[in-house]
């Protein structure tokens, strides 16, 4: 066993600050090219693809990522779960922030003809391998060091990192399409997020240089020697039960992040400013309500949360869309409100209660695989069906909302099969002798 009394507990508001910084630096790389794919990628880099051939392109570009990050669950989940938490971290930033400026310096089409597509596919191929594995080991160094019944609270930070990321690479490009002409913008703008990307990962490897690692790995005596392999053969059920759970929070979020920026821009006529101010503003509040969710999965489950959120979402699939076809701001916003507090719901416990799913020796590896497969079912196909159904509907996008209906159904009886986990409230001794009398 490894000397425990060598590691110095770090504070939890410490620990849990660096994890949300670098899952927001993180995500703000993955993100940063979604936006971009709704806005620019297909006309630079399809250029002889008719318009919404050019927008599914540039979406399967963006839904390649998706395929990578069960992969980078697969290594980096070896690596945390041989190796320990910690180094996940640091190699998965550097992967991310590379690949991620390496985008932003691509030619077009024009320029190099058909290497440019396929460098960008590589390049956010390399974006969803490290960012497959930061999530299982940003949450699991959290999670790991919190205490049992706050737990859900402090996991949740990192869980936080997401709607910063968005909203920093949002932000960016909102500022650049407020100032610079749609020409500026196509022709050099564009690559400006993704080369500020490399300052972010810089700083983010600098908030983590010091983080101890996890006490609950320092604990394992027997390593997994192929953490997949006893996944598979132990828990593949949970893996696939937990992968269709998570679908539907995957496909929400990029319904209303990524299809919605273009389907609001291109078909209904709305300004990019406006369309980025409205999700903007929506993502902000899912942010400040995720840890009030993990509040709520401290006190009451993560598995009734969980419940909650997935039939929120079915009921509000149809009324979200017709929102969004209004094509007035107001509206949108409160369409995508109330889409992302479905969300949140679910996702607020979501770090604290996969890896209570998972025994500690394969904990890196399944909760991250688990985790990542959602992403596939819900995330990767979601922008490229909601364009194409889209297309051939009338105004309102009806056949849109039945899918994400369908999802949400589909999560909520994987969801129904999953046990509860919530550690047992801690009851004082002298509570328990009168409970005892």
């Amino acid at each position: 066993m490894h000397d425990l009394q060598t590691v110095k507990a770090p504070s939890m508001p410490r620990l849990a600050a660096a994890s949300l910084a670098g899952t927001a630096i993180e995500f703000y790389d993955f993100f940063v090219y979604g936006t971009a794919a709704a806005l620019v990628l297909g006309p630079l880099f399809f250029p002889t693809f008719s318009p919404l051939a050019g927008t599914l392109a540039a979406f399967a570009t963006f839904g390649v990522g998706f395929v990578a990050r069960p992969l980078g669950s697969v290594l980096f989940g070896h690596i945390g779960d041989r190796r320990g938490r910690r180094p996940v971290l640091v190699v998965s930033l550097l992967l991310t922030g590379a690949s991620t400026v390496a985008v932003g310096c691509v030619p077009t089409y024009d320029q190099i003809g058909l290497t440019a597509p396929l460098a960008l596919l590589v390049l956010r191929f390399l974006q969803g391998l490290g960012l497959g594995g930061e999530w299982g080991g940003a949450v699991l160094l959290t999670a790991e060091h919190a205490p049992a019944e706050r737990r859900g609270l402090w996991s949740s930070f990192p869980q936080v990192g997401p709607a910063v990321g968005f909203v920093l690479a949002n932000g960016v490009v909102l500022v650049l399409t407020a100032t610079l002409t749609e020409a500026q913008f196509a022709q050099w703008g564009w690559r400006m997020p993704f080369w500020a990307a490399g300052v972010l990962a810089v700083l983010g490897l600098w908030l983590r240089s010091s983080l101890p690692e996890s006490p609950r790995f320092l604990e394992i005596d027997d390593h997994a020697r192929v953490p997949l392999v006893e996944v598979v053969r132990s828990h593949g059920r949970l893996v696939l039960l937990t992968a269709g759970a998570l679908a539907v929070g995957y496909a929400i979020f990029y319904a209303v992040t990524t299809w919605s920026l273009s389907y609001a821009t291109e078909r209904l006529g709305v300004s990019r400013t406006v369309m980025l101010a409205c999700i903007m503003a929506a993502v902000v509040v899912k942010g400040a309500l995720t840890p009030v969710a993990a509040l709520l999965g401290d006190r009451f489950g993560r598995r009734p949360l969980c419940l909650t959120g997935c039939a929120v979402a079915a009921l509000w699939m149809l009324p979200m869309v017709a929102l969004l076809a209004t094509g007035e701001p107001l509206p949108m916003f409160f369409g995508i409100l109330g889409a992302l507090v479905a969300f949140v719901t679910m996702f607020g416990v979501i770090a604290a209660y996969l890896p209570e799913l998972y025994e500690p020796r394969v904990r890196c590896t399944g909760a991250a695989v688990g985790y990542n497969l959602g992403g596939v079912l819900g995330g990767a196909l979601t922008p490229i069906v909601a364009t194409a159904l889209a297309e051939h509907a009338g105004r309102v996008p009806w056949g849109v909302g039945a899918y994400l209906t369908g999802v949400a159904l589909l999560s909520l009886g994987c969801f129904a099969l999953l046990p509860e986990t919530r550690p047992a409230p801690v009851v004082p001794e002298a509570q328990a002798e009168a409970a005892a009398g």
